[in-house]
């Protein structure tokens, strides 16, 4: 989600942990249409994102720590601790997003080292989320930037942005469902090839603190759009990432997509199942080449129009469950119903009550990902 004001431009069952033997670690352009194993229709991930740690962060990667708003009771934010377990409890969510802004772990400082106190904050969040069972992401929701300056690109050196990772990562090495969201939609990134070779610091440096197993999403270019993920040339750019041993396991990409007149997520209709212009196209490449995708951000408004599409994305990707692990809607936490993405929750004493969305299409209990694609 590219700001709080603006909105998002473009953007369990257990899952296998071994890459695919058909990845042969060079690029693969198949041929002929790879259709989807007998075994998928199931999603393996679904949930969505608990925002507030990220308030006051701008698409240039500003993120004044003052700014931000814990989506938690204890500090005067909405009951996102009650948000999560309505979610896990009522609709059978297992997987949670929790951005937050990098200035706000390190009291913007441009560094790699946390600030103790604003750490503390955020562990809350994540250790409730752990609490009950759940995938948690934790997203560093920066665009690839710090105050403006890209990353590795002019920006913060590779090393410092690994040290953030390495103390991040040290900290929940033994949470097996702890997932590592490495930066939220990077965009208009010079070098790709070069952006690649930061994001592989950042994985080996997760690795290196003894996080071994759990999974990392890999973020391209173009606000990880889903649509130009491979023709944008993050898929071929990031497909060379490896883990210590040299392995891919667990090693996912970051997609975003959605389904307004512009694919920025600002409007309240949606015009697009995206399954043509998107998804068909990713998960033959994610198919030939032998890896999986995650959809972090998806959504729209609460609206008929909306329902309809976003059902139909999602029950594309359920028929694709072999490559796309599943989807995270956008956004509850610490936005106000009124919100045009809002997935808020509302509560009338201990009965939580979901938006029409959520209800309808998000919901592992709604049935869309056993419902027709057109």
């Amino acid at each position: 989600m590219f700001s709080i004001v603006i909105g998002a431009l473009f953007g369990l069952v257990a899952f296998s942990t071994a890459t695919p033997a058909s990845d042969s670690g060079a690029v693969q352009n198949c041929k002929k249409t790879l259709p989807p194993p007998s075994s998928a229709g199931k999603l393996s991930h679904t949930g969505i994102n608990i925002a507030g740690f990220d308030f006051g962060c701008g698409t240039d990667g500003t993120c004044k720590a003052a700014a931000a708003w814990p989506p938690l009771t204890q500090f005067y934010g909405n009951d996102g601790a009650g948000q999560i377990k309505h979610f896990v409890k009522n609709d059978r969510f297992n997987t949670f997003r929790l951005p937050v802004g990098w200035q706000f772990l390190t009291n913007n400082l441009k560094s790699g080292v946390l600030s103790s106190a604003n750490f503390a904050k955020y562990d809350a969040l994540v250790q409730t989320c752990l609490g009950t069972g759940s995938y948690c992401i934790i997203d560093i929701h920066n665009y690839a930037r710090f105050n403006g300056m890209i990353i590795g690109q002019g920006g913060p050196s590779d090393t410092t942005f690994a040290r953030l990772w390495s103390n991040i990562a040290s900290h929940y090495k033994s949470q097996s469902k702890l997932i590592f969201g490495i930066m939220n939609e990077p965009h208009d990134i010079p070098n790709i090839n070069i952006w690649a070779k930061s994001v592989q610091k950042a994985v080996t440096a997760i690795r290196s603190a003894g996080a071994l197993d759990q999974m990392i999403l890999l973020p391209g270019n173009n606000w990880t759009s889903a649509a130009a993920f491979v023709s944008g040339g993050s898929a071929s750019a990031l497909h060379k990432i490896v883990n210590l041993d040299g392995s891919k396991d667990n090693l996912v990409f970051d997609v975003h997509q959605y389904l307004d007149s512009d694919r920025s997520g600002t409007h309240s209709e949606c015009v697009t199942n995206n399954i043509e212009e998107a998804w068909r196209p990713l998960t033959q490449w994610l198919r030939c080449n032998g890896r999986r995708a995650l959809n972090s951000e998806t959504g729209g408004g609460n609206t008929a129009s909306c329902a309809t599409f976003l059902c139909q994305q999602i029950a594309f990707q359920a028929r694709n469950s072999d490559v796309i692990l599943g989807y995270v809607g956008w956004a509850a936490g610490n936005f106000g119903t009124k919100y045009v993405l809002s997935e808020v929750p509302t509560t009338n004493g201990t009965v939580w009550t979901d938006t029409t969305l959520v209800r309808r299409c998000l919901s592992p209990k709604s049935g869309s990902q056993r419902g027709p694609i057109s």
